[in-house]
């Protein structure tokens, strides 16, 4: 029995369920309100739509990651699963990024 998978599976399949269910509520409901204010107060009424898009789609990717990290880590018995973990959340921040630079202006308003 591999507890030290087990456990990683706990902490990391809820915490990327979790990402997944953000990311649709932004990307297919638009709830801007789930960002920060200071992080989407220049983003225009126009914008929206696109701005909660590349964020939800960051989003999904960070879940993703998660949740395969921890799958494959206890499948396998290895720890390899955190090389999609660190990928999954660089490129869900880059596309984050992304959204904030276009229709923000910056990460701060």
């Amino acid at each position: 029995m591999n507890i030290a998978g087990i456990i990683e599976l706990i902490i990391t399949l809820p915490t990327g369920i979790a990402f997944l269910v953000f990311a649709m509520l932004l990307w297919k409901k638009q709830k801007i309100s789930l960002i920060h204010d200071y992080h989407h107060s220049h983003v225009q009424a126009q914008d929206i739509k696109a701005y909660t898009r590349l964020w939800g789609i960051g989003l999904l990717i960070m879940g993703i990651g998660s949740c395969l990290t921890g799958i494959i880590d206890f499948v396998f018995c290895t720890e390899i699963g955190w090389i999609v973990f660190i990928t999954g959340y660089a490129i869900g921040f880059l596309i984050g990024n992304k959204a904030q630079k276009e229709y923000n202006g910056s990460w701060f308003g």
